[in-house]
């Protein structure tokens, strides 16, 4: 059982560094180039037509949103602000405006329409369950009680519209690839292993995918102990190589399980997370930032960029990064619990959530873009 402790730098490491540098680098700009990148990305489709840019724009004040409220039944306690104390309800009313075109406002018929007789399944982490959650409460309420239902299978769970014989359906897989128990107790991260999650997906009509927050979990707050990919066990690794050997595995899979013809497959980007000074930054947040004074790509980005350029098969990229890297006034803060009164008076003695988002809120956009992806 080999093992090592720093692995050598190779190729694929010096190209995501140069990339890293080079985009951390730019002006302002960046906003502007960054949107002449693929926004569907695919490697031998060149006969595809070319699409509005959803990724690059700006957020717009609308009094028409939002679109259900905070008593949706299927929304999480932690996403609920408003029912948990938050005062204000500006961050609910923004919409977002891409440069030149518009985000259709979302239709819950017209989804279901387009969705009949269809599975939708949203896999990822709980940011991704923020989104699935969004997706329901955007839908349910023009299905009639007792014409809808949930159920749970493993780590799934579905939304069925009965009458539209529709589910959407939220999958836990937040590394996409397996995480399990080895000798010892020790948590292992089996790099090129997926099959465990993957049984899931099979015979979904439409699958949305979401990994990134967790690959950047270290120290105390790692998942695994070791990685292991074939019989070699590791206990560090670069955690963009790691990434990249993780959705590798999750693109082999993709190309030899999946009918183009018969699955429609999108890779969600990762959600910005606000969490600078211990979660502080997103408290008492009320608008949108209106420009970066130092724009950033992520690193998840870059890798996931390129392994999606390498498929065969065409995954559509949904890139919520940096229209969602304005709202750090979205997400729940300290109102990710109820507050009474008196414990209102001093919310810094309470955790900050600046990595979810408040519901209604920025993922009820996301959830406008998938829409008009499909």
């Amino acid at each position: 059982m080999a093992t090592y402790t720093r692995p050598k730098p190779h190729f694929t490491l010096l190209f995501i560094t140069f990339f890293i540098f080079f985009f951390q680098g730019k002006s302002s700009s960046w906003l502007d180039t960054e949107a002449n990148e693929v926004v569907m990305v695919h490697s031998t489709r060149p006969d595809w037509p070319k699409r509005c840019d959803f990724s690059v724009g700006k957020w717009i004040y609308d009094q028409s949103y939002p679109l259900y409220d905070s008593n949706c039944p299927y929304l999480s306690t932690a996403v609920t602000c408003q029912r948990n104390g938050r005062p204000d309800s500006g961050y609910e009313k923004w919409k977002w405006k891409p440069n030149g075109c518009s985000l259709p406002r979302f239709d819950a018929l017209k989804f279901l329409g387009k969705m009949r007789r269809k599975r939708i399944m949203l896999v990822g982490d709980s940011i991704m369950r923020n989104q699935w959650e969004s997706l329901v409460c955007l839908v349910q309420g023009v299905i009639p009680t007792g014409h809808k239902k949930v159920t749970y299978n493993g780590p799934t769970m579905a939304f069925h519209a009965l009458d539209f014989e529709t589910s959407i359906e939220f999958s836990w897989a937040p590394l996409l690839v397996e995480l399990k128990k080895g000798p010892d107790n020790k948590r292992v991260l089996h790099l090129d292993l997926i099959e465990e999650n993957a049984r899931y997906w099979r015979g979904v009509d439409v699958l949305v995918f979401d990994s990134a927050h967790w690959w950047t979990h270290s120290d105390q707050w790692s998942s695994w102990d070791y990685y292991m990919e074939g019989k070699s066990l590791y206990k560090t690794m670069n955690p963009m190589i790691a990434y990249q050997k993780g959705l590798t595995t999750w693109a082999k899979w993709v190309e030899l399980n999946l009918d183009p013809r018969k699955t429609r497959a999108i890779f969600r980007t990762m959600s910005p997370r606000h969490n600078r000074q211990n979660g502080w930054k997103c408290y008492n947040q009320k608008t949108p930032l209106q420009f970066f004074s130092r724009p950033h790509v992520p690193e998840q980005v870059v890798v996931l960029k390129g392994v999606l350029r390498r498929m065969r098969f065409p995954v559509h990229l949904q890139d919520v990064t940096t229209m969602s890297a304005f709202r750090r006034d979205g997400h729940p803060s300290v109102y990710r619990r109820a507050l009474n009164q008196a414990q209102r008076q001093h919310p810094r003695e309470f955790s900050s959530d600046c990595s979810h988002w408040c519901l209604p809120g920025v993922p009820d956009i996301w959830n406008e873009m998938l829409s008009a992806m499909l």
